[in-house]
């Protein structure tokens, strides 16, 4: 079983980068001309590894110029559960987070939580390493391979803050863009990352 949010194209080989957070001064944040700190509330990357590990999850980022890997893999059978793709693109609003692929393999099916749950997991380092590369926006498609795993990615990625901003048929000669980019047909989605930071803080953030 596979739930992509998009085909993946094919990437070079990746190089292990150690996983760290930049110096506040080199993130934007709008949060920081208000006073409030978005660092405070902000799951940490290492907060989030803490959480997955405690999950019987280990997650592991890879990067390669603006390409960037990230996957899931089991403690306890060392077997690769999930992995996203996607790459940081530079536009004239800024940097963007574009997550190319989201899979989940069939074990995740047999363990106890939510394959959605190792989705999350892998998403939320996505988002993180994100906000580290200074991107306001992170986009994506929920592929509509079927109608019953189309409407489970939408509503998954909804209620993980992200909105629907176009639905791509492949009806119009607009979609043909968005098809050459994504891959496929589905529902185009973005989320500021700066929020979904803010909404996932409880679930990983340390209350130490």
């Amino acid at each position: 079983m596979e739930l992509a949010s998009s085909i993946s194209i094919p990437s070079p080989k990746f190089s292990m980068e150690n996983l760290r957070t930049p110096q506040p001064s080199l993130v934007y944040s709008p949060y920081r001309n208000s006073g409030d700190s978005l660092a405070a509330t902000a799951p940490t990357m290492a907060e989030i590894l803490e959480t997955s590990r405690a999950q019987k999850v280990d997650l592991r980022l890879q990067t390669l110029g603006p390409f960037f890997r990230i996957t899931a893999k089991s403690l306890e059978t060392k077997n690769e559960l999930g992995r996203a793709e996607g790459i940081i693109r530079v536009w004239l609003s800024g940097r963007i987070l574009h997550l190319d692929s989201i899979r989940l393999q069939r074990e995740t099916l047999g363990m106890e939580k939510s394959i959605f749950g190792i989705g999350l997991f892998i998403g939320a380092i996505a988002i993180r390493y994100g906000y580290d590369c200074s991107c306001r926006t992170a986009e994506l498609l929920a592929i509509n391979d079927s109608d019953l795993y189309h409407r489970k990615l939408v509503r998954f990625y909804r209620r993980i803050g992200f909105k629907a901003v176009h639905e791509v048929t492949g009806s119009t000669f607009g979609d043909l863009f968005h098809m050459l980019v994504w891959g496929g047909i589905g529902t185009r989605m973005d989320a500021n990352i700066e929020e979904l930071l803010i909404k996932w803080c409880t679930r990983f953030k340390s209350n130490r």
